[in-house]
């Protein structure tokens, strides 16, 4: 019986993972750590209907299977079992998610600026190459992915009013997965290729706006679920952008949380909920002095700073 460490904190990834688990008597035990609340990947199969136990919990195998499993955070042993039928584990992969106290740099707009110390950069799907996403990794920087879900700058039959301060962009009917869902899936497929470890899916509270259709909280949530559902099967970590109203029923199926200007508007505590569940929570404030909001920032563990509104690489952390 031989434990093996995953190391969830340092690696891009698609290198957190385990590929040649040994047994004994049908037993085999991992040593898994993470940062961060995330998920285990358990990649198995079996020729016959096999059973495979981890940590107490059963689950049937026949032919190939990935069993995703929860992982809170810090360092555990799993145990893994099987029967008669023998169960084969391929790999075993932890999904990495930016721990409390992760340092980050967000950039949308002007030439790309990688000189900003920063365990995480957030930067656009598609202005930002694959090889800007390895140089970050060779550094040991994990790097998110940003896209707009639920606004679009084309027009069309699912496109609504357009977005306060944002006259190019419209809202679009969430309730229509059946033609955004496939588009949506092509985005988060791209975000994976380029090597991505996470996504920021952007205007996921349509339903909270005048967005031009009778959006209520229901097709939100289903909406911002299958977010998270599609991302996390590709491995990668998600945020929940804004979307206070839906924080304490989202934040379950959501790696951490992004947020603009809740120390302006006086609405940080709703963000709690990621806290108390030792999840990061990214603030951005664009008006406010630093001195009027990052002491409270720290009190409350978040990880905040002052940035230009057109989120050019200027920034003044709190950190």
């Amino acid at each position: 019986m031989i434990a093996l460490a995953i190391a969830a904190a340092l690696l891009p990834a698609p290198a957190m993972s385990i590929t040649d688990l040994e047994w004994e008597r049908g037993r085999a035990q991992a040593q898994v750590r993470a940062p961060a609340p995330t998920r285990i990947r358990i990649r198995a199969r079996a020729s016959c209907a096999g059973t495979l136990v981890v940590d107490g919990r059963r689950v049937r195998v026949r032919g190939r299977r990935t069993v995703t499993l929860p992982l809170p955070a810090g360092e555990r042993t799993l145990t893994l079992r099987h029967g008669r039928c023998r169960v084969r584990v391929d790999r075993i992969d932890v999904d990495w998610a930016p721990a409390p106290s992760t340092t980050w740099q967000w950039q949308l707009s002007g030439p790309f600026d990688d000189s900003f110390p920063a365990q995480l950069y957030d930067v656009d799907l598609f202005e930002t190459p694959a090889r800007t996403v390895a140089a970050l990794h060779a550094r040991g920087a994990r790097v998110i992915c940003y896209f707009s879900a639920g606004s679009t700058t084309s027009g069309g039959s699912l496109a609504g009013e357009r977005l306060e301060g944002w006259p190019d962009e419209r809202w679009l009917d969430i309730r229509r997965l059946d033609v955004l869902g496939p588009i949506i899936e092509r985005r988060l497929d791209l975000c994976a290729r380029k090597g991505f470890d996470g996504v920021e899916p952007d205007n996921v509270d349509g339903y909270a706006n005048r967005s031009g259709f009778p959006l209520r909280a229901a097709h939100q949530l289903r909406f911002n679920r299958f977010l998270a559902r599609e991302a996390h099967e590709r491995g990668l970590s998600i945020g929940l952008k804004n979307d206070l109203d839906q924080v304490r029923t989202l934040e379950p199926h959501f790696d951490w949380a992004l947020n603009e200007q809740c120390f302006e508007y006086s609405e940080c505590d709703r963000l709690r909920p990621f806290t108390a569940a030792g999840k990061a929570v990214f603030v951005a404030e664009y008006e406010l002095a630093p001195e009027a909001f990052c002491p409270a920032a720290r009190e409350a563990g978040f990880m905040a700073m002052l940035k230009p509104l057109e989120l050019g690489a200027e920034r003044t952390p709190c950190w």
